[in-house]
């Protein structure tokens, strides 16, 4: 008769191993002996190294009792079950792998492929990285709301940087945005502005129509907290006829204090 100590070594386990198993039902609890020790005999440690094999070979010791107690085809269609699953967890594991890798810059957490595509053709712009920063996580917002649009959305946000009042825009933005709210260059920004949205709504390119008024509000905010001369920038282009920065609105004519027409759409 053995010992737990001398059954551990047989089976090439711990005794704390063995004690598991006990705990968990794999492994009969023997008698004890006049002494109060657990005794074991041969069938224990074959049943015991049948334990260590198939938890050594990955199988769950949720499912190591039915498979010692499977018959051979059924110890067969088990061990492929099992095969399936793990397979099943070595690509999940693998997708978490390539999902961390891609983590290592910080504009992939939570962003598509195709904003970051997106953010580097800006840095290859001259932009600066705080609007790098800024408009990254603009589009971490955009992303969780329209994942299904996100990849259109930034295809055509590549063809806005083919026009060149868009590339003379971003121009600006090689600085920090700190001008005072006096500057000249706020109302440059807002001509070429307001030459961008005429042409968008002509094109029929309103935006935003995919987000509630809540959502849109704190777009804009994003925009609007980012520079001094952020907030007379909106208020330039509403006296010209257009409102909000997300969503492009036309000012109903009624509504205007200028008394001069819209710009013809």
């Amino acid at each position: 008769m053995l010992t737990i100590s001398q059954l551990a070594a047989y089976a090439g386990v711990t005794v704390r191993a063995v004690r598991h198993y006990h705990h968990i039902g794999l492994l009969p609890e023997p008698e004890r002996d006049r002494s109060g020790y657990r005794t074991y005999d041969a069938a224990a440690v074959v049943r015991l190294i049948r334990i260590h094999t198939l938890a050594d070979a990955g199988v769950p010791l949720a499912r190591v009792q039915e498979l010692l107690d499977a018959g051979p085809e059924e110890f067969a269609d088990g061990v492929q079950e099992i095969d399936k699953d793990l397979r099943a967890e070595i690509r999940r594991l693998q997708a978490t792998r390539r999902r961390l890798a891609r983590l290592a810059a910080g504009e992939h957490l939570a962003l598509p492929r195709s904003v970051v595509d997106y953010l580097d053709r800006l840095r290859g712009l001259g932009v600066e990285e705080w609007y790098i920063e800024l408009e990254r996580d603009a589009w971490i917002m955009v992303a969780a709301q329209v994942p299904q649009w996100i990849d259109a959305v930034i295809a055509k946000k590549h063809e806005q940087l083919d026009d060149p009042d868009m590339v003379k825009l971003y121009g600006f933005l090689r600085g920090a945005l700190d001008w005072p709210v006096d500057d000249p260059r706020i109302v440059e920004i807002a001509d070429i502005l307001e030459r961008l949205r005429i042409r968008a709504v002509k094109a029929g390119e309103v935006g935003a129509d995919g987000f509630d008024d809540g959502f849109v509000a704190l777009l804009d905010s994003v925009m609007v907290e980012s520079a001094p001369g952020a907030e007379r920038l909106l208020a330039i282009l509403e006296e010209r006829g257009w409102k909000g920065w997300t969503r492009i609105e036309r000012v109903p004519a009624d509504r205007l204090d200028t008394g001069t027409e819209l710009p013809p759409a």
